[in-house]
């Protein structure tokens, strides 16, 4: 009975904590994501485009270079980068450890599958799904799942399906959406089957695993204190170095880029590197497309631009082995030749 009655006392307590975070994630997301992208829709269909290109206007100087882009880049995305290390510090404190390893703690394709459907509601580029993704790793989520989940939210995001539908042409935002699609199941899947886990200890699911202990403000503060300095300052580093490097990823030169597969390998490399807020590939093809770029490199582009750069990848290096890491760019580089390629038959 005094068992009983103990765990009758926890049990509500239990609860306020996975309540309290998916408050977090609903208000979060409509703040920073879906009330602005549902008003941007519109004028996407009105005036078939969402701005500028944030690759336009390149310096000589890469260090002035660096810092304009670092500029525009961290005024786009600041909102969406504080919301995914506060969900990545609070994942570890608020949901029971229990839950996410009955889910996409699977190291089977069930994992893969739910980290992907969980993608959906975030909309979050590559580099501000980064920080969640860790803060799930720490919570024994398998690397299918977790993977599927990061690069789930900036391919598969539906907004960016609808803003490319009204400004590139829904043929574009199909291909994307089916491509995009194969590419968050294959890559997770591959890595998940090739790549030994060693960030995630192989628990039995049937056993009940200990929660930590401690109060909850002491948890949260120490997680977002580890979470946020593992990730931020060289996610910092990374995107001024790509940002003056940006001049020799992307030339602007009219008439040079056409459409041969030589250009879909480099653009599709060029752009798995690169790292760009949400939906900036979509102003950014249009460009280069106006400027006489060819179907086949875009493809490859709207591919691998938005699915994985390298700063979010330097702000895994402690969640996933360095081979699954290497291996997922280079899978998702590919996925974006074979895309594009498709153009070229």
């Amino acid at each position: 009975m005094a068992g009983q009655s103990s765990s009758q006392a926890v049990t509500p307590l239990q609860w306020w904590k996975p309540a309290l975070f998916f408050a977090v994630v609903i208000i979060g997301l409509w703040y920073v994501k879906w009330q602005p992208y549902y008003g941007k829709a519109f004028t996407a269909a009105e005036t078939h485009s969402i701005g500028k290109s944030i690759l336009g206007n390149a310096d000589n100087s890469p260090l002035q270079a660096a810092w304009d882009y670092a500029l525009v880049y961290f005024l786009a995305v600041w909102k969406a980068a504080v919301l995914g290390v506060l969900l990545g510090s609070l994942v570890q404190v608020l949901i029971p450890r229990n839950w996410l390893l009955k889910t996409l703690g699977q190291p089977r394709f069930q994992g893969t599958l739910l980290g992907t459907l969980f993608s959906l509601p975030g909309m979050m580029c590559t580099c501000c799904a980064a920080p969640v993704t860790p803060g799930m790793r720490r919570q024994q989520v398998s690397m299918g799942g977790a993977l599927a989940f990061w690069m789930g939210n900036p391919l598969l995001n539906p907004a960016t399906l609808v803003f490319m539908g009204f400004v590139l042409g829904w043929h574009f935002a199909i291909i994307r959406l089916v491509a995009g699609l194969v590419t968050v199941l294959a890559v997770a899947t591959v890595v998940q089957k090739l790549v030994k886990e060693t960030a995630v200890s192989a628990a039995p699911l049937e056993v009940a695993q200990p929660e930590p202990q401690g109060s909850f403000l002491t948890r949260w503060g120490r997680a977002l204190w580890q979470l946020f300095w593992s990730t931020i300052p060289v996610y910092i580093l990374a995107v001024l170095a790509l940002g003056a490097a940006r001049v020799w990823l992307f030339p602007h030169a009219e008439g040079a880029i056409d459409n041969s597969l030589l250009w879909v390998i480099g653009l599709a490399i060029a752009g798995m590197l690169f790292v760009i807020p949400t939906a900036a590939e979509i102003p950014i093809v249009q460009t280069m497309m106006l400027a006489g770029m060819g179907t086949a490199p875009a493809l490859a582009l709207l591919i691998t631009l938005p699915a994985v750069s390298l700063p979010s990848l330097v702000m895994l290096r402690k969640s996933f082995p360095a081979k699954a890491l290497w291996l997922t760019g280079a899978l998702v580089a590919l996925s974006g030749m074979l895309t594009g390629a498709i153009a070229l038959f």
